[in-house]
């Protein structure tokens, strides 16, 4: 009796389980021609329905868009638009090196119009036309818009914005958050979902196979027809940006009534799509205590040699005076 009761018992856990993992990473609706899985070879070296650029090398195992040294760029891109108008992107990725209080640049997950490209931003193409979800490990901003690193956010661009890396993006993004993603051990996932004009970008940091949002954009516009790429770069500091699978998900919305609207033609936007904030450089820091010290050294060598000199001009004019009464 207590045999077939650890049966039972096992068989509720073991559907406790799979509930659990198809809440995380349902798969019903797996799109293939834009999914990135192992084994990542077709014929030859070439991945079907992807194509890669830069630095970017392909292994068994990973991905690489850059490896753990300077000045790398990266990217790979799906080559078949996607014309789902509800969708779920999830990357298994994994950024590690060296560096432990210094490293960058980060990468980033696209959904824009144009693939292939190369650029400034992250490894892509500036005043791109789509979402971007920029994962960026690097900060050089002090100033007042300023936030930790590692962080993920969300930018919406109608191709007329430029992204500013001296500013993190913070001026032309959606929303963001926290996220520290770097030299883990285990697996790292986001998921970028868009479901009615709704953007929702959660991460698996822990490795609990659970989603945690990350956060969430109401009435966003995107069209159909653009292409999933991810890209990475790395400047003066350095990571491994790997990716070991890209997977697309359909999803499949009941009562969803605006299924019949042609998206393709439409501008990506959003709601509160803020303007360009006019670029203000950060003041200047000051000097360092060496450099004090140095400048008060030579400020009082020169006092010292005026006072000096004076004396001499002074003496001198004291003899020449004694010289006329003699």
């Amino acid at each position: 009796m207590l045999y077939y009761i650890n049966i039972i018992q096992l068989f509720i856990c073991f559907i406790h389980l799979v509930s659990g993992q198809s809440q995380w990473n349902t798969r019903d609706f797996m799109k293939r021609e834009h999914s990135l899985i192992k084994p990542y070879y077709g014929s030859g070296i070439d991945i079907p329905f992807w194509h890669f650029t830069g630095t970017t090398i392909v292994t068994p195992n990973y991905i690489r868009l850059t490896d753990d040294s300077q000045s790398k760029r990266g990217t790979i891109w799906n080559t078949v638009p996607v014309t789902s108008r509800n969708w779920d992107v999830q990357v298994h990725f994994k950024v590690h090196g060296k560096g432990k209080d210094l490293f960058g640049d980060g990468f980033a997950i696209w959904y824009a119009k144009d693939n292939l490209i190369d650029g400034p931003v992250f490894g892509s193409k500036d005043l791109f036309q789509g979402l971007a979800i920029i994962l960026d490990t690097y900060s050089n901003h002090n100033g007042p818009h300023n936030h930790q690193h590692p962080y993920i956010s969300a930018m919406v661009n109608n191709g007329s914005l430029s992204y500013d890396h001296d500013r993190d993006g913070t001026h032309t993004q959606l929303a963001g958050c926290e996220a520290k993603f770097r030299n883990f051990d285990h697996d790292t996932h986001i998921s970028v979902k868009y479901e009615r004009d709704v953007l929702t970008v959660s991460t698996d940091l822990e490795n609990k196979a659970a989603w945690k949002e990350c956060f969430q954009v109401k009435e966003v516009r995107l069209p159909t027809g653009y292409y999933i790429g991810v890209s990475a770069t790395t400047g003066d500091l350095s990571d491994n940006h790997d990716v070991m699978s890209v997977r697309f998900f359909e999803l499949d919305l009941d009562n969803d009534v605006d299924a019949a609207e042609d998206r393709s033609k439409i501008i990506p936007s959003a709601s509160y799509f803020e303007a360009p904030r006019e670029h203000v450089e950060d003041p200047k820091p000051g000097m360092s205590g060496i450099k004090i010290f140095f400048l008060m050294l030579l400020g009082s060598i020169a006092v010292v040699t005026f006072v000096v000199l004076g004396i001499m001009f002074y003496q001198k004019r004291q003899e020449k005076s004694r010289k006329r009464f003699y």
